[in-house]
């Protein structure tokens, strides 16, 4: 009983710490991004497009149509919106990954802030907060990218953007994670190897799930991006349903479990 009170009053006390003066974080990276715009700007504009032309317009040319939830589409147009989803992913976790952990070893980011009246899960929240931001950033220029390709359906793709958004918590939490217990910049492989690629891969991106074995469609069903892709592709094909919400009840829970513990790891490395 007195190790469930602690805890559950450590678990306050890491909530009530979180204040408006994570924004300041939030604007501290955002004045260094316009900096270096062309390299956060471009990316995520040029990336997509090769996507498209090497999968879609490439193998596309040897996938005549593709059988989705009943219907058929162009190769192209069921690629598309897996791509802003795998985007959104890309953006968001490998910002508060490398990003963060670069700010907290080597930069010394961390330490300098925490000389300001801002708190360690002020800055830690603000970190998670810009990643979802560059989530949200991305998912918008990828969005206008397909949309200019005739590839999204409107209003329903408009549906993307809070999408891209609370997935951006999530990811942007993950990388936090798997920054608080990496000890070592190049241990962030392993996640990048085990729990990243995977997603790439098997989430429903590059091909219907439908045709995979029972097993491997309840792995994809775990998997996180899958439930951001279930929504581009729905809201992209303008077929949007209630059966959404059990998706984005999966990315707002997951993303404030993951973002929660990911702070709180943090905080132990940093404390040390």
């Amino acid at each position: 009983m007195i190790r469930a009170r602690t805890s559950s009053a450590c678990r306050a006390t890491l909530l009530r710490n979180i204040s408006y003066r994570l924004l300041r974080v939030w604007q501290r990276n955002f004045d260094v991004s316009r900096v270096t715009w062309k390299t956060n700007v471009l990316p995520p504009l040029l990336e997509p497009m090769l996507y498209i032309f090497a999968f879609g317009f490439g193998l596309g040319a040897y996938v005549e149509r593709i059988s989705f939830q009943g219907r058929t589409y162009d190769y192209v147009a069921f690629l598309a919106p897996g791509m802003v989803a795998v985007g959104v992913m890309f953006h968001s976790v490998f910002e508060c990954m490398y990003g963060a952990f670069v700010r907290m070893r080597y930069q010394k980011t961390f330490e300098a802030i925490l000389h300001t009246p801002l708190l360690i899960e002020d800055i830690l929240a603000g970190e998670v907060l810009w990643g979802a931001t560059k989530g949200l950033f991305a998912g918008t220029a990828i969005l206008a990218v397909i949309t200019a390709f005739g590839l999204a359906s409107y209003p329903a793709s408009l549906l993307i953007l809070p999408a891209s958004f609370a997935a951006g918590i999530m990811f942007a939490g993950f990388g936090l994670l798997f920054a608080a217990v990496s000890p070592y910049i190049d241990n962030l492989n392993l996640p990048t190897f085990l729990f990243i690629t995977p997603m790439f891969l098997f989430s429903g991106t590059f091909f219907p799930l439908d045709g995979m074995p029972t097993w491997l469609k309840a792995v994809a069903a775990a998997l996180p991006l899958t439930h951001l892709v279930e929504v581009t592709r729905a809201a992209a094909f303008g077929r949007l349903s209630w059966g959404l919400a059990v998706n984005f009840a999966f990315l707002a829970v997951v993303g404030l479990a993951v973002s929660y513990q990911a702070i709180k790891l943090m905080k132990g490395r940093l404390i040390k």
